[in-house]
């Protein structure tokens, strides 16, 4: 998310966490001028959550502060020991009342191997698992979520990768207990980092159809 009008629509909706992406090769770039605007119109009503691509550390904390981001995304090649380094600097800045929590990303085709993921659940709240193509995110096609059956950590995950408006249905037919929510982003834009929020509205009212349904 960037503009702050379009933040202001889409938080009409019952949207848990607000991507901000500070990649800057990604065309959804949010540069530092956003700042006061977008917290302007989500302060108090949404989690922001900062997306990363092998950032440095001070890096990530400078955006942490300016944003007030509550969690972290990790979308790059970051090691356990990266996650590490960044919750004890997150700690040593800010304190340990304002804790910062981690999101890492990985990249899933029929060569993945789930069993990496144990290697962070010391240091995360969640996994998002996405679909591996050219870009580090935002590739626009699906993984077969089929893979996820080998998912076996206690850590929570959000699904992620080419999920469009007529998704809900085969969404809420999956048996992953470990599911815990979809992140929803370039099919449902109308350019880079411009919702619909029409669309996302149908998409949101059809899964809660499916789950009262289930």
């Amino acid at each position: 998310m960037r503009s702050p009008e379009n933040i202001t629509a889409l938080l009409e909706l019952p949207v848990d966490l607000m991507g901000l992406i500070f990649y800057k090769k990604s065309p959804r770039h949010v540069p530092d001028s956003a700042a006061k605007e977008i917290l302007a119109a989500s302060e108090g009503k949404v989690k922001r959550v900062g997306v990363f691509v092998n950032e440095a550390i001070e890096s990530v904390i400078q955006k942490v502060a300016k944003f007030k981001l509550q969690y972290v995304q990790l979308h790059g090649k970051e090691d356990a020991d990266y996650c590490y380094d960044l919750l004890a600097h997150s700690a040593k800045t800010f304190g340990c009342d304002d804790e910062l929590r981690l999101i890492k990303a990985f990249s899933v085709d029929e060569a993945f191997d789930f069993s990496i993921t144990k290697n962070y659940t010391p240091y995360c709240e969640y996994f998002i698992f996405d679909t591996k193509g050219k870009n580090a995110g935002g590739n626009g096609f699906m993984f077969d979520w089929a893979l996820l059956k080998q998912y076996q950590e206690r850590i929570p995950f959000l699904l992620s990768g080419g999920i469009d408006a007529q998704s809900a249905a085969a969404i809420q037919a999956l048996d992953l207990p470990k599911m815990i929510g979809v992140d929803l982003n370039s099919k449902f834009e109308i350019s880079p980092a411009l919702k619909d929020v029409g669309l996302l509205k149908g998409f949101v009212k059809e899964l809660k159809i499916y789950q009262e349904n289930i």
